[in-house]
């Protein structure tokens, strides 16, 4: 359980790096660094994560244990009828709430694919039933993609980054950490939306068809804008463009003219 938790807030914690209301765990990782972690910035958030959102770790892990909280999550995902997860969830509102960020219910809201995701999907499924065996999965069970990296792996990853000294022949190296981190949540979003799907082909044609189409075109475009940004962040590398086309599928003219309208990196 408190595994579980942990991986939620860990997520948050990379995902933090693009919310401009976060204002407590910058304060907090400061004073772990001694007053001001300066230009060692990016270790720190390394070796102070852990200390830095424990706290929260201990609100989530109390509050997936709430039974209110499953309720909550059973009555945003529509119950026995299931619909779209929107940004106003009422579940994630309240997590948002109990972690003293009243802002960040509508950011989790739009997060698919973590943990955290995988929770509410097993609480879902669970009251629903009518699966094959093993059906109701384990709210606590953690994937393994979704284990945080450990503060020794970022160590060495770091490392081996400074070693390359930016020539371009490692993709960690050339690209940022806010282009890769977007990168992981599209296609995690995209997963999310696919995962969904399980057991949605019961009920009336209407129902069914609506709720596959929704959800394969949401994750469509999930796929096709991850592709985009990938595409862009290779040839910022130094790749050619014509590899990277040929890569994507795509014409070659089309992706220039698409990269230089800067779509790639909405």
């Amino acid at each position: 359980m408190f595994a579980l938790a942990y991986a939620v807030v860990a997520r948050w914690w990379e995902q933090a790096l693009h919310w401009a209301r976060e204002a407590v765990w910058p304060r907090r990782l400061h004073q772990v660094a001694g007053g001001n972690a300066g230009t060692e910035l990016e270790r720190w958030r390394i070796v102070g994560r852990d200390v830095v959102v424990f706290p929260e770790v201990v609100t989530v892990a109390d509050a997936l244990l709430d039974p209110a909280m499953a309720e909550l999550a059973w009555r945003a995902s529509g119950g026995m009828r299931p619909r779209v997860r929107g940004g106003d969830d009422p579940f994630c509102r309240r997590l948002g709430e109990r972690v003293d960020r009243g802002w960040l219910g509508p950011l989790v809201a739009v997060d698919y694919g973590g943990p955290l995701s995988g929770w509410r999907g097993a609480i879902v499924r669970g009251r629903r039933g009518g699966g094959p065996p093993g059906w109701r999965d384990d709210p606590w069970h953690l994937k393994r993609e979704q284990q945080p990296a450990t503060m020794a792996g970022q160590l060495r990853v770091m490392a081996a980054e400074a070693q390359a000294g930016g020539s371009g022949t490692r993709w960690r190296a050339t690209v940022s950490a806010e282009h890769r981190f977007h990168i992981t949540r599209l296609l995690n979003d995209a997963r999310e939306e696919l995962a969904q799907l399980r057991g949605a082909q019961s009920g009336t044609t209407a129902e069914v068809a609506r709720t596959l189409l929704e959800h394969l075109s949401q994750s469509a475009e999930l796929v096709d804008r991850a592709v985009l940004h990938t595409a862009a962040a290779a040839v910022a590398a130094g790749v050619a463009l014509e590899e990277v086309a040929q890569w994507s599928r795509l014409p070659a003219e089309e992706l220039a003219a698409v990269l230089t309208l800067g779509e790639g990196e909405d």
